[in-house]
């Protein structure tokens, strides 16, 4: 018999926290305008807007999260020294340019990193080519681990973005890519021009 009474209560515990965190807050209540629901519940916290697209200006030197046409917030990024153009072969120190996708995350030695879908099919033929063409140093392959990161905590208050020093990443201070991390999942389509 208290085996049944302890299932019961558990059922009803279990039933009672899914109705908390399931029911939304109305938006008016009795209490007159601009109150959320009744006494004692918190209201929701705004939604943030889905992030659709990350775009990297390499001249401006400029990170946007964009949701739809509109931008949601923009960061001033450190890029690699490689110049203009796309990136042609591992080791040249440029950060690419084409459009990607955000093909995982991990933590490590640049605090957080969101990997960059490089390669794409349009590199992989322009790696041909030059290479074809003698323009690729021996031993050289078409590089790999691009991504979005901090510095882990190596240099603090933007100094790092006073100078372009990356092996062809793009970073950022650690909480504004946390910040990104936390608003773009992964398969968000990345944009990287000159």
């Amino acid at each position: 018999m208290r085996l049944h009474r302890l299932a019961a209560l558990v059922a009803a515990s279990l039933a009672a926290l899914v109705t908390l965190t399931t029911s939304r807050p109305t938006t008016g209540s009795p209490g007159g305008a601009g109150t959320a629901g009744p006494p004692g519940r918190t209201p929701a916290a705004p939604r943030r807007p889905r992030v659709t697209e990350i775009r990297i200006d390499k001249s401006d030197h400029t990170l946007e999260l964009v949701a739809g046409d509109e931008i949601l917030k923009t960061y001033r990024v450190a890029i690699g020294p490689g110049g203009p153009g796309p990136k042609r072969y591992e080791g040249d120190r440029r950060t690419p340019v084409g459009t990607y996708r955000v093909a995982g995350r991990f933590k490590g030695q640049f605090h957080r990193f969101l990997l960059v879908s490089y390669p794409n099919e349009e590199d992989r033929r322009r790696f041909a080519a030059l290479k074809r063409l003698g323009e690729v140093p021996p031993g050289r392959g078409i590089g790999h681990s691009i991504g979005i990161h901090g510095v882990g905590g190596r240099q603090s208050a933007g100094v790092h973005k006073e100078s372009d020093w990356t092996l062809g990443c793009v970073a950022l201070d650690d909480d504004e890519i946390d910040e990104i991390a936390r608003l773009t999942p992964d398969g968000t389509r990345i944009v990287i021009t000159d």
